[in-house]
C-alpha cells in the first residue's frame, strides 16, 4: 500500500497495461500453436539439423567454433547488463537528487523521489531478470558443447545412442536460444519502461511499439521468409 501511495492512478493503469501486454505476448509467442510459425521454431529445426549432421562428422571443430561464437555473443549481453544494473542501483541511492534533476528535462513530467524509486526498481528488476536469462543461456551452451563432445564416433552415427545424444544436444541448443531470446526480450521491454519517466502515456505507447517490433521480427521478418524456404 505504501508503494501505491507514491503512484498516481494513471501510473497504476500504465503499469497494469504493461504487465498484461507482455504476458499476452509471451503466451502467444512461447505457449500457443502460433509458435510453430515463428522464427524461433524455425531456428529450433535448424538446430536439430545441425546436431543430426554433427553426429556423422569426423571432425567436430566446426561445431565447437559455432558454440564458442554463441557463448561469446551471449556473454557480451550478460556483461552489458551488469553495468546497467550497477547504474540503476546507483540511481536508487541518489533518487532524490536525480528525480529533481530529471524533472528539469524538457517534456518530462515532474517526478517525486518515491515515484522515481518505483520506476527505477521496475527497470532494475527487468535487467536483473535479463541477466539471469543470459547467464543461464551461457551455461546451457556449455552443456550443449559437452554433449556434442560426448557424441559417438562417426561410424556409429546411425546408432540409437548417437541419435539420442544428438537429440539431447539439439534440445539443449534450443533451450539456450529460448533463454537468450527471453533476455533480449526483457531488454526491449526495458527500453519501453524508459518512456514511463516522461509520461505514463508514452510508457503505454512505447510498450505497444516494442510489441509490434517483436511480433514483426518473430512472425513476419525477412529472415523467417528465408528459413521457411530452407529444408
Amino acid at each position: 500500500m505504501q508503494i501505491l501511495d507514491h503512484m498516481r492512478e494513471i501510473d497504476v493503469w500504465a503499469l497494469l497495461f504493461f504487465a498484461v501486454v507482455i504476458s499476452l505476448y509471451t503466451l502467444v509467442t512461447d505457449h500457443s500453436a502460433l509458435r510453430q510459425r515463428s522464427i524461433s521454431a524455425a531456428m529450433d529445426r535448424q538446430r536439430d539439423n545441425w546436431m543430426q549432421a554433427a553426429r556423422f562428422r569426423e571432425f567436430r571443430m566446426l561445431d565447437s567454433s559455432i558454440l564458442g561464437v554463441l557463448v561469446s555473443g551471449i556473454s557480451i549481453f550478460a556483461s552489458t547488463n551488469i553495468f546497467v544494473i550497477g547504474g540503476l542501483i546507483a540511481g536508487l541511492a541518489y533518487n532524490e537528487e536525480l528525480s529533481t534533476a530529471f524533472s528539469s528535462i524538457p517534456f518530462a513530467e515532474p517526478i517525486s523521489p518515491g515515484r522515481w524509486a518505483i520506476k527505477l526498481s521496475l527497470l532494475l528488476g527487468i535487467f536483473v531478470y535479463a541477466f539471469f536469462k543470459f547467464a543461464w543461456a551461457i551455461r546451457l551452451a556449455n552443456y550443449c558443447a559437452i554433449t556434442v563432445g560426448a557424441m559417438s564416433e562417426p561410424e556409429e552415427g546411425a546408432s540409437d545412442v548417437a541419435a539420442a545424444r544428438a537429440a539431447a544436444a539439439s534440445r539443449l541448443a534450443a533451450l539456450c536460444g529460448h533463454h537468450f531470446n527471453r533476455g533480449l526480450r526483457a531488454n526491449f521491454f526495458g527500453l519501453a519502461v524508459l518512456g514511463w519517466f516522461f509520461s505514463p502515456w508514452l510508457f503505454m505507447v512505447g510498450t505497444l511499439f516494442v510489441v509490434l517490433i517483436l511480433v514483426r521480427r518473430e512472425f513476419f521478418s525477412g529472415a523467417l521468409a528465408v528459413m521457411r524456404t530452407t529444408p
